[in-house]
């Protein structure tokens, strides 16, 4: 399996996507709704899969390969939320992520060998990387919450329910988790690749902020639960920080000495 693929496989998903989110949102009967988002993953799974074994290695070296993955998780922590605590919304807000990542796959063509530096000839990159994927869509279904809500009061001047903000907490519980042990992983992976733990590179620099800033809100939300509209506000920024970590630091100036650079 090739890239030339990705394209068809990338529709079918997208159609089940589309298909399982208007079913879920909109249906009683919620079996075709699960029927068509369970199928949409299976489907990009199988890509993920078979690109995989025709690369001859895990597809995580290009920021192409990385949104693969993360269309995949995305809607994969939306439907299992969904699951969990019955939110409707968020499954159609999840799938239409997915498919702005899927579409940019397509606009945006990489190159992809089956050569791999030897930075990433690590076993430590391939579950650093996963973990954080991970992460990042689980903590992007949380700023999903954080934005419904600043939108419902500020521009609807409607008050949100707290279950919203729980939903929020619980899903930043399990991102934060993911993302410490990608914190962890990458440590690992530093050492063994190039024989320190950390190095304050621009990467690992914004991946602990990132780290922080999702620290300090859960301190706020420990310490002063009654300020629900800061607690959204700090999970949407913490979002932002996230996504200056994940490609946004490729463009900025410092990042011109990283040796994260094989993500460009």
């Amino acid at each position: 399996m090739t890239w030339l693929e990705f394209p068809y496989f990338a529709a079918v998903s997208a159609l089940f996507y589309v298909a399982g989110s208007v079913f879920l949102y909109t249906s009683k009967n919620k079996l075709w709704g699960n029927a068509a988002i369970i199928t949409g993953l299976a489907v990009l799974g199988t890509f993920i899969g078979a690109f995989w074994a025709g690369l001859d290695r895990l597809p995580l070296r290009t920021l192409g390969e990385t949104r693969l993955w993360y269309a995949f998780f995305l809607v994969l922590a939306g439907y299992l939320t969904y699951l969990r605590w019955g939110i409707k919304w968020i499954v159609p807000y999840s799938c239409g992520l997915a498919l702005m990542f899927l579409i940019l796959n397509i606009v945006f063509v990489e190159a992809h060998d089956k050569t791999l530096m030897p930075a990433l000839q690590s076993p430590w990159f391939a579950p650093h990387v996963i973990v954080y994927m991970i992460s990042y869509a689980v903590l992007a279904a949380s700023a999903l919450v954080s934005a419904k809500a600043l939108f419902e009061m500020f521009f609807r001047n409607r008050h949100v329910n707290d279950d919203v903000l729980k939903l929020a907490d619980n899903l930043v519980s399990v991102g934060f988790t993911f993302l410490s042990l990608g914190l962890i992983f990458g440590a690992f992976w530093a050492k063994e690749a190039w024989g320190h733990y950390w190095t304050w590179d621009p990467k690992e620099t914004w991946a602990l902020l990132t780290w922080l800033a999702y620290l300090v809100y859960i301190h706020i939300r420990f310490r002063h639960k009654q300020n629900e509209n800061l607690a959204y506000f700090l999970l949407f920024i913490s979002f932002v920080v996230l996504i200056v970590a994940w490609f946004g630091i490729n463009y900025l100036p410092s990042a011109a000495n990283s040796v994260h650079t094989y993500s460009n």
